[in-house]
Order: structure tokens, then sequence, then C-alpha cells
């Protein structure tokens, strides 16, 4: 068996991880915040509705560190009271383990006024790293997850990390090429590109053994390109702490712009021009 991360970080194989001890973006949210909670923060005044007018929240994530259909996580019995609190949205997002993408689904979906969109955190779809990375998951059940869900109408965004540990910076962007291809392969309507960040000692480790490196700035902005470019779905950068990644000051502040403009308009833009080392 591969290893896993132990309770106080420690890798007990060197040639593994597990996923869940990979710091994610703070867009999710602790597993034991209370979901109506959530929702109260999502929505003007607390009052459960979304604001009328241009100012008019129509989508609302609800992420909580783990599988929102976990019964472990979110009774199912609680599911109808979130549905009746989310009617007045257009869609809801919630995140979910391929392995439980299930009958289950159909049963909050249909209790659900707005559309429902699932998020299943491929990672990458290099094997072998997906293998390391102990996901408890094969990209063939990954791809069956994804299937079931296009059956059933429901849309899919995807996770994909860009440089998990085991991949040298060229093969990462390769993979983060081939990860975002097999997510429209399989039905994906989104693509979320997650520069891989360390941040609890996991991948400290490994960083120290030569297994980790984070990715550079410039990888993220080509496998964005390379996404964006495709036309086969949307495709976004994620943004959070964006700095960690550049080594130049001097273009640091364009480059996150253009990343954003181009999540938001979903059209390719021109490199920034620097002559540092860092420009892709």
């Amino acid at each position: 068996a591969l290893g896993h991360i132990d309770s106080v970080g420690r890798a007990s194989l060197p040639d593994s991880i597990d996923a869940e001890s990979i710091p994610a973006p703070p867009r999710r949210v602790d597993a034991t915040s209370d979901v109506s909670t959530l929702i109260k923060h999502a929505t003007a005044g607390g009052q459960g509705c979304p604001p009328d007018g241009p100012n008019r929240l129509r989508q609302i994530k609800l992420y909580n560190s783990g599988s929102f259909f976990d019964p472990r996580a979110i009774p199912p019995d609680d599911h109808a009271a979130i549905a009746s609190r989310l009617r007045d949205f257009e869609r809801i997002i919630v995140e979910c383990h391929p392995a439980l993408v299930t009958e289950d689904i159909l049963s909050f979906r249909d209790q659900l006024t707005p559309g429902l969109e699932i998020a299943m955190g491929l990672e990458t779809a290099h094997p072998d790293v997906l293998e390391k990375l102990n996901k408890r998951m094969t990209l063939e059940q990954f791809r069956r997850a994804a299937d079931f869900l296009r059956r059933h109408g429901i849309a899919l965004r995807v996770f994909v990390l860009v440089r998990p540990p085991f991949l040298n910076e060229a093969e990462a962007l390769e993979w983060a090429n081939r990860s975002t291809d097999f997510a429209f392969d399989c039905g994906a309507t989104a693509v979320s590109l997650i520069p891989t960040r360390p941040g609890n000692g996991a991948l400290e480790a490994l960083a120290a053994s030569g297994q980790f490196s984070e990715p550079r700035l410039a990888t993220l902005e080509a496998a964005h390109v390379h996404g964006v470019a495709r036309k086969r779905g949307r495709v976004f950068a994620d943004l959070w702490d964006l700095q960690r990644f550049s080594s130049c000051d001097r273009c640091f502040q364009s480059r996150h712009d253009r990343l954003d403009r181009i999540n938001l308009n979903q059209m390719v833009e021109p490199p920034v021009d620097c002559d540092c080392e860092d420009e892709g």
C-alpha cells in the first residue's frame, strides 16, 4: 500500500502523499462550518435570498473541504432545508468525491429550484502521480462519475493541480494541459487550475527530498492559455496568493491583471512583456 500523511503531517513514505493534505485556496471552508451560516454570508442581510437588481447574486458555492454528499459531513436529512434556502439562486455548486457520485445526488437535485453543478477534484490525469496522491480513485472511476453527471444533466466543474508533487516544471505544464483536456473529454463545463502550494508540512517534507517544488507563474500562465484557447469550456486560473509564484516585482501586477481578465473574458491575451527570467 502507498504511504500517507499521518496526524502530525509526517510523510510515512517519501514517494506518496495524501491529496487531502494539499492546502486549498480559502474558497473552501472548513468542514465543520455550518452550511446555514455559509448561505447567510452569501445572501443579503442573512435572509436567505439574494438581492434584486443588477447586484443580485445568481450563483452560490458551498465548498466544505470535502464532499457535500458525504453523510458524515452534511446529513442527508438537512438537504431539504438547504435546498429551500437556495431557491432564489440560479445555480448551486457543491464539491463531491467521484466515489460519492450516486443516486443520492439526484434526490438533492430534484429538491432544488436552481441548477446543480458538481465540482470534482481530478488533480491530475497522470496515472502514476494520481496513485501517489492517494486520491482513492482511478481515472476510469473519475470518467464514470463524470458520465453519470452528464447523463443526468448535472454540470461538472473540475479542479486541476498545476505542478503536483513528483513532476518537474516541464512535466507540470504537459500534465496540466493533458489534465485539462481529460476533464473536457469527460464533459466538464469548467476547469479551475490551482497552482500547488505547501502549507501544512506534507509538501514541505516532499520538497526537502526533492520531490516537490512550487510551479513558476509562467507555467500557470501557459496552462491557462492552453485551456482557454481550446474553447471547450471555461478555464480559470486560481489567483489566490499568486505573488508567491513570481520572482519579478516589475511585471507581477500586470501578469496578475492579465490572468484576471482572461478569467473574466475567456479570451487569450498577448503575454506581458518583461525581460525577467520569470517571463513565460
